[in-house]
């Protein structure tokens, strides 16, 4: 029997004495985009702050690969084949792109080994300049994309990405469509949270807008957003 990659039932979550999050159901499948729209203080973040673990109090389900983890402290919810992207903060700029790549990581990833270097400049392959090359100066955009590369190595089959086109420019969007087309295909597993479609837009297979902590609308396309996350 085939698990959904990410099955949410009635998650509730709070910061401190702050309910934040009231009730969202989400069910994505193995190979499936979907992406989570609403404008600043919506909820959309805290969506996936909650699934690994990283609010406050949860209540409800959250079903990673078919593991239920609502109850588990977050240490051991990234194992079950999760990856939070970006974290720039664990990019090291004295180092190349291909040493942060190599980089060990914390925790034992239990769904076998990470994706190959040949692999992640197949689907990256704007990082290549930079394979031998201290990342100091790559530009935000190029960094946003490495700690996705990065979280490929991990041997995860779930892509948490927050925000993570918000700095990208047209040449880098183009790229990261490519990205995220070819890592759908390989049937990786994203959810997006974003303010507008940006890279999703033509990906993603949902779209949902996240208002006040509630999932309030889904769609199978991309809409005129700007009325939709700006009102």
């Amino acid at each position: 029997m085939t698990h959904p990659a990410l099955e949410i039932r009635q998650l509730n979550a709070w910061y401190e004495n702050t309910h934040v999050l009231r009730g969202i159901d989400l069910t994505v499948d193995p190979g499936q985009i979907v992406c989570l729209l609403g404008k600043h203080g919506s909820g959309r973040t805290t969506v996936l702050r909650a699934i690994l673990g990283l609010t406050g109090p949860r209540s409800g389900s959250v079903r990673i690969n078919g593991a239920e983890s609502i109850h588990l402290p977050a240490n051991e919810i990234k194992p079950l084949g999760l990856s939070y992207c970006p974290e720039e903060q664990y990019l090291i700029d004295e180092l190349s792109c291909e040493e942060n790549l190599l980089l060990p990581v914390e925790g034992t990833p239990t769904l076998g080994g990470g994706m190959s270097l040949a692999d992640i400049y197949d689907i990256f392959p704007f990082l290549k300049p930079y394979q031998h090359q201290p990342i100091t100066h790559m530009p935000t955009p190029e960094r946003q994309l490495l700690a996705t590369a990065r979280a490929l190595r991990l041997g995860t089959n779930v892509l948490l990405l927050d925000e993570i086109d918000n700095s990208i420019n047209p040449t880098v969007a183009s790229a990261m469509v490519r990205a995220l087309s070819m890592l759908k295909e390989q049937r990786y597993t994203i959810v997006m949270a974003s303010e507008a479609p940006g890279a999703a837009d033509g990906v993603a297979d949902q779209f949902y807008i996240i208002q006040e902590g509630i999932l309030a609308d889904k769609f199978a396309k991309a809409m005129p957003w700007a009325a939709q996350t700006t009102a």
